[in-house]
């Protein structure tokens, strides 16, 4: 057998801007540490866009990745004025890499307002829905929507990561960060999903939080928390306030992981004014290549890496720029050197955790993860655009609305009832919620269909919402002043 038939092939993507630097110093010293790598180069980002592909992910690295399962991948640039999704969003959802790891650790040698608290915690950030899904609508044309679509099925797979992550580093603690105070059925289904796995994981403690306290916890006490899980928004937004307490996002490795494909990668850009001119710091590429390699379960190689970082970093004597400024940055390959050269040494008072494989939570497929035995339809919200006020179009819509079975209860206008009226100050746009009831649901789709088809003849109607019931829960929020 030949020595490249023992390596593990890795998909390598360069990058966009300073991607390409910061890949060779991350490709470089994975190699001098000895870690049994094969790499397959390909292509996504920015020149492929230029070529038409709007995707930015060209079928070549969509087959790399389904044969080696690993990537590790430079920062991707999505262009403005052309292209469609962003590249980096784009290959973490075709993959399904439902899990974005993002540790935020206190470096040696890296000086911040934080100093010395001993900052090390680890954001685990949902990763393929909520509002990085990007469905939007324009509803009219100066009314938008996007929607915030959060599963069940997505719940349970990141809280199980969160628990499964922290067991594999020793830690302790696992926080989850929700704004379920205001979204009770989205961001409360994270908490509720949590609250009910957090059982199992008797061995960790564990705690809710609502994600803008958490956010003020972070900049007053982040040496409270040990594991933050979160929605994707939320934990796109706290991680780079992470980033921010040990010395900026040239420091923030990340890894999205997956049951089937594993990406790595730096948080920060591809900031192209800065390409080619051997002065960035690679550190949060190199980390991810870290991340990477014990991922492959090569602990021992990635340990060496680390210590030589924390050595190199502790000795102060070759530096990037943003730790010591232009006058004193080493450059981009010098620092690499440095770096190898410090293999088999340890910083003095930094420590590389001891770390166990990461076992990979396992959700059931089956689309369907949530049952029940009774549901019933109560109604149904029509989605208007009008130019009308509230008051003239709530009458008009109750006179087209007799004799439908469908009653009128309430016209809403960015989330507050204006119909009949409140008393309530409202600067209405041209997009009305009108929440219509019924006494029961025979013959419900028949009677929605002429609803509808009456409405049409006055109004323009530009969305439906069916009203339901799941057992005795309503399955929908009042607005507010809906009593």
């Amino acid at each position: 057998m030949s020595s490249n038939a023992k390596k593990h092939l890795v998909t390598l993507i360069p990058g966009d801007g300073i991607g390409p630097e910061c890949i060779n110093s991350a490709k470089e010293i994975i190699e001098a540490s000895g870690a049994a790598i094969e790499w397959e180069v390909v292509e996504a980002g920015l020149n492929v866009f230029k070529r038409g592909l709007p995707s930015g992910v060209p079928q070549e690295t969509i087959d790399s990745i389904h044969k080696t399962r690993v990537v590790l991948k430079g920062p991707l640039e999505t262009p403005v004025g052309f292209g469609e999704k962003s590249a980096n969003v784009t290959l973490r959802k075709l993959f399904e890499t439902y899990g974005n790891i993002r540790p935020v650790r206190e470096l040696p040698g890296v000086k911040t307002p934080y100093s010395g608290r001993n900052i090390d915690l680890v954001i685990v950030r949902e990763n393929v829905e909520d509002l990085y899904a990007g469905i939007e609508h324009m509803e009219t044309p100066g009314v938008a929507q996007c929607l915030k679509l959060i599963s069940h099925k997505g719940c349970e797979k990141i809280v199980r990561l969160g628990f499964e992550f922290a067991r594999s580093e020793g830690r302790k603690t696992v926080h989850c960060a929700t704004k379920s105070n205001i979204m009770k059925f989205t961001e409360g289904m994270l908490k509720r999903t949590f609250e009910e796995i957090a059982k199992e994981y008797p061995d960790i403690e564990s705690h809710h939080i609502i994600i803008d306290n958490c956010a003020h916890q972070m900049v007053k006490k982040p040496e409270q928390f040990d594991v933050i899980v979160t929605t994707n928004m939320n934990g796109d937004i706290i991680s780079d306030l992470g980033s921010a307490l040990i010395g900026g996002l040239g420091f923030a490795p990340s890894a999205n992981l997956g049951n089937e494909v594993a990406i790595f990668e730096a948080v920060h850009g591809s900031a192209p004014k800065y390409a080619g001119k051997n002065v960035i710091n690679p550190l949060a590429v190199v980390n991810s290549g870290v991340m990477m390699l014990r991922h492959l379960h090569m602990f021992t190689q990635a340990s060496l890496i680390e210590n030589a970082i924390l050595f190199t970093l502790e000795e102060g004597k070759v530096l990037p720029r943003d730790i010591v400024g232009d006058a004193k940055a080493a450059s981009t390959t010098d620092f690499t050197k440095e770096i190898i050269k410090n293999f088999g040494k340890q910083a003095s008072s930094w420590k590389v955790r001891d770390y166990k494989p990461l076992i990979m939570p396992v959700v059931d497929s089956n689309p369907i993860s949530v049952t029940l035995k009774d549901r019933s339809y109560v109604g149904v919200d029509v989605l208007v655009e009008s130019g009308l006020g509230a008051n003239e179009l709530g009458k008009s819509i109750e006179e087209i609305s007799k004799g439908s079975n469908f009653k009128l209860k309430v016209i809403s206008n960015r989330g507050t009832k204006v119909y009949p009226s409140s008393g309530a100050i409202t600067d209405c746009v041209d997009l009305w919620f009108c929440r219509f009831f019924v006494d029961n649901e025979n013959d419900y789709e028949h009677r929605l269909t002429n609803l509808l088809t009456s409405i049409s003849a006055k109004h323009k109607w530009v969305h439906v919402e069916k009203l339901q019931k799941f057992g005795n829960d309503l399955s929908f929020t009042k607005a507010q002043g809906e009593d």
